[in-house]
Formats: structure tokens, sequence, C-alpha cells
């Protein structure tokens, strides 16, 4: 497994990280020891990044990979934590709050939840519209000074953003939504971080499994399923993007690979700077993920892939409305 350095001052990650929001109930129900059991196949792989939020099931992801965590080396693993969505009793979402005084409480009820002395990688989820970015990162900064944190990353904000908290604080990285059919960050998200020095973890990068190749016209409807309110999974939009996946899974049979091994290489693939990570929750899931490493997309390949799903060419957009009225990196 290559590692690469997050931004210019971040910590060395594995190319694939693993993203384990799904372990905690956001695709329906999940298997407790089939995830841990995930965690420890991806350690035992060489990858060392693990992303979590300290609101998936509330604070059950976080409980969950402590868990896993039991008897590992700290140094060998990188976790990456998103603070600062609120959630009601219901599991409703209810804003957002990344005042310096909230990130202090949130990032205690992390450490206990997580048993660990430090998070290498602490980042808003979503920029609070009644904070300015400049404070939240510079409480961030001060759990650094305090030795609670590693490093600062942000999540899902634009590109004037991403400058005002470079300006006041080193940034590792920026992790956004990036796939074969959510290409927004090429006009002027990616460009700023390059100019930055600012890495991007990439997830979404199967769209929720939308473009894995194995999901189905009808899944993804449980309660508990986010799939379920996604507009790209609703009638009058699926079919035409699962159309999509059958033109990449032509590209796919000629290479022996899976879908979802080429739609992660064509993430991959798009620079150094770029880190996917894969939302595995079962072991066949995560060895498939594994064998993206291998697929190498030539020139030919990428042309092909770029006419097999154009930029733009999904129906529906990558989140309700509703939500996306609230994502600074939409605006």
């Amino acid at each position: 497994m290559h590692t690469y350095r997050l931004g210019k001052t971040g910590p060395e990650v594995s190319a694939l990280g693993l993203g384990c929001m799904g372990m905690s109930g956001m695709y329906g129900p999940s298997d407790r020891a089939e995830s841990i059991a995930t965690i420890h196949a991806a350690l035992d792989d060489g990858i060392n990044l693990l992303d979590t939020g300290d609101f998936y099931g509330m604070g059950h992801n976080e409980m969950l990979i402590g868990e896993a965590l039991k008897g590992r080396r700290r140094d060998d693993v990188v976790i990456s934590v998103k603070f600062g969505a609120l959630r009601d009793p219901a599991g409703s979402w209810v804003g957002y709050d990344s005042r310096p005084a909230a990130i202090k409480n949130f990032l205690a009820y992390t450490l206990k939840r997580l048993d660990l002395d430090y998070i290498d990688i602490y980042r808003p989820a979503r920029l609070d519209p009644g904070v300015p970015i400049e404070e939240t990162v510079g409480a961030i900064g001060d759990m650094i000074s305090a030795g609670y944190v590693r490093h600062v990353g942000l999540s899902e904000v634009g590109a004037e953003t991403i400058r005002k908290a470079a300006a006041t604080h080193p940034i590792c990285d920026l992790q956004i939504e990036y796939s074969l059919i959510s290409r927004g960050i090429e006009d002027a998200i990616l460009p700023a971080c390059r100019e930055l020095g600012i890495s991007i973890t990439a997830y979404g990068v199967l769209s929720r499994g939308l473009i894995s190749g194995h999901w189905q016209k009808g899944h993804g409807t449980s309660a508990g399923d986010f799939r379920g309110a996604s507009p790209r999974f609703q009638d009058g939009n699926v079919d035409q993007n699962l159309a999509l996946v059958e033109e990449l899974r032509k590209i796919a049979a000629e290479k022996r690979v899976s879908v979802a091994q080429i739609a992660i290489a064509w993430v991959a693939a798009q620079g150094a700077d770029i880190v996917p990570l894969i939302g595995a929750r079962s072991r066949n899931r995560l060895t498939e993920a594994l064998g993206s490493r291998a697929v190498n997309l030539s020139s030919g390949d990428m042309a092909a892939i770029e006419r097999a799903i154009p930029k733009g060419a999904a129906a529906g957009d990558r989140y309700p409305t509703a939500m996306l009225r609230h994502m600074d990196s939409e605006k």
C-alpha cells in the first residue's frame, strides 16, 4: 500500500482510507462483528486512515472504532473525525454548531468514546453559518497546542472558505464528495486546494453504492437508509444513472475488473493529492476495493470512461435540496 502525505504538513496516510459511516446505520442495519472484522482487515492490509463523525449513529461509530482498535498500536492508525452536526433523539438533523466552546465539548466526548488521547485530524462537518471559519479553525488550533488534536481538516466548504481557513492555520485536507458522477470540485475547489497545498480525501467515490455495479433499483429504501431520500436514487433519476453504470460496466469487462474497482481507480488517478475513502461495510467489499490499486488506467481508458460518463451526466442532485441549501461547497 502506497502512502501519501496529506497536504504540506499533514500525516502520512495510505492510498485508500476506510470511511466507517455505513457501519452505524446510515445505510440501514449493519453487522457489528462484521464491521469490526472489516476494520481489522483494512488495518492488516495497510489502510491506516479511518474516517468517522461524532454524529454517526450518535456516537455509535466512534465506540465501534474504539473497540476495533483495542490492542492496536496507536501510531499505526490515523483517525479523522468530523464534528458539529446536531441531531435530536429521533435522529433528525437540526443544524450545526462550531463555536469554540462547543468544539471543546465535542472533542472531549469523542476522545472518551474512542478511548484515545488525541485525534489525528479534526474537522467541522459543515460550515456553521453563525460562526466565522477563522474562529472554528482557531479553536481547533488551540486543541492542537493543548495536545488533543494533531491536524486541522475541512469538509464540504467552498474555495473562499478554504482560503480563509488556510490563512488562520495550516489545513491538511478537505473531505468532500468526488466521483465519476460528482465532479463539482473540479471547477474552483480542487484548484484552490492545489494552490494552497491541501489534499482531498474523497468520500462517495461509489456514490453510496449507486455506481458500484452491485446496487439494483429498489434497494436502499429501508428505514434509516439515507438513499431513500437521495435524489439520484429516486424514480425519474435512477434509471438514467443506472444506464451510466452499464456503460461503465462495458469498460470494466474489457479490463477484467469490477465496476467498483474502475470507479475507485478513476478517482485515485486524478492525482496523488486525492485519497479515496472507501465505505466498505464487509470484508468482501473491502477486498474488492483494495483490488482497485492494481487497476492501471491508460489515457485511452480515461477517454473511454469520460465518454461513458461525461461530467454532469448524472440525473439528480447529490443531496436533497434542503441539505444542499446549507452546504458551503455548493455556493
